[in-house]
């Protein structure tokens, strides 16, 4: 299999868990689904990295050679599955938060899109939209 066959692969997969995510939120399945896949998306890039680290140049230091590091196909690859993994995470928190919290459906709707393509955007939004000292960490002094 090449790396561009299985981002294809990863690709498809993700939606597998969005499409829930967005058209049935209310669903008892829709998070754990979600979730699943979430850990899915983690031992793939678990197994990708630990097969193919190395195996090009660059490194974390600088920009530069974070590009370097991103052009070879496989370790590429792996950084998009942790992106996949965690906007999956969030979204799929999203809603559990959410229905957690009682939420209008409109306030956690919202936001999934933005997620889904913009990962932090959506969260933040997600934030913003609800007030969220709570899920931020921000508690009222007593």
């Amino acid at each position: 299999m090449t790396a561009a066959e299985f981002f294809q692969i990863v690709n498809t997969t993700a939606l597998v868990g969005w499409v829930p995510l967005v058209f049935a939120p209310r669903w008892r399945w829709t998070v754990p689904m979600a979730r699943s896949l979430v850990l899915i998306f983690c031992l793939c890039y678990a197994v990708v990295l630990g097969l193919h680290w190395g195996e090009g140049e660059g490194g974390f230091d600088s920009l530069d050679n974070v590009a370097k590091l991103f052009q070879q196909p496989w370790v590429l690859v792996g950084g998009w599955v942790h992106y996949l993994a965690f906007d999956l995470f969030c979204g799929s928190w999203i809603v559990a938060e959410g229905r957690r919290r009682g939420l209008a459906l409109w306030r956690v709707l919202s936001c999934l899109p933005f997620t889904f393509l913009f990962g932090p955007a959506g969260l933040g939004l997600f934030f913003l939209l609800n007030g969220d000292r709570e899920a931020l960490g921000i508690t009222a002094k007593e």
